[in-house]
């Protein structure tokens, strides 16, 4: 598996001119507004605190650049603002709109997008949206069952059960899915393996 050796913050902004070269293969974190996004980052590259966590929805404004293994096959991990509900103003998640669709169409070195789902929720139609906008844009993502620990086994199984039953009226193929808790520390696994084999994949943006 994968080893996270160090994690260093970049840079924040919110123009994708400003973010790092785009010379190492990336992958975006999003999901809706307090879906357990920074606790999940945090986890994966075994870091307390490189990415800040909140009670309050909307405490991610801006487009987050870490590098992971700075000296030895470094890959950028990105952490973007959440969509749907967040205490901000109406005109403030416009623009984080504007912003993070710019980012994903564009950004030539985006190799995957991890879609964050809270398991304890029926699908929301914010999330099948988003994740049908990513399909239509031809966007690569996968999706990330968050909270996972706040179910019991056969409560997962059931919601899992009727989320894909409603993603194949929409999807031919069902993207790939991981189950995740941050809190009781499962799951990272599966994601650095991903990961782990699309940076051999990675073929560098001249």
């Amino acid at each position: 598996m994968l080893t996270i050796k160090n994690a260093r913050f970049v840079i924040s902004n919110t123009d994708i001119s400003k973010c790092p070269k785009e010379i190492y293969p990336e992958y975006a974190f999003i999901g809706r507004s307090n879906v357990g996004k920074s606790s999940l980052i945090n986890y994966i590259v075994n870091h307390k605190d490189l990415a800040k966590t909140s009670a309050k929805p909307g405490k991610t404004q801006l487009i987050n650049h870490f590098i992971i293994n700075e000296t030895d096959k470094p890959w950028y991990l990105v952490d973007l603002p959440g969509y749907g509900y967040a205490k901000v103003s109406k005109s403030k998640i416009e623009q984080w709109e504007e912003f993070i669709s710019e980012y994903l169409i564009n950004r030539k070195n985006l190799t995957c997008v991890f879609v964050l789902i809270d398991s304890r929720l029926e699908p929301q139609t914010v999330d099948m949206d988003f994740m049908q906008w990513l399909g239509e844009k031809g966007v690569p993502f996968v999706m990330v069952f968050t909270k996972t620990d706040k179910l019991t086994r056969n409560e997962l199984n059931k919601n899992l059960d009727f989320y894909n039953k409603i993603m194949k009226q929409y999807w031919a193929e069902l993207p790939t899915q991981f189950i995740t808790t941050a809190e009781k520390k499962s799951g990272k696994e599966n994601i650095l393996k991903l990961i782990e084999e699309t940076n051999k994949d990675f073929k560098r943006v001249v």
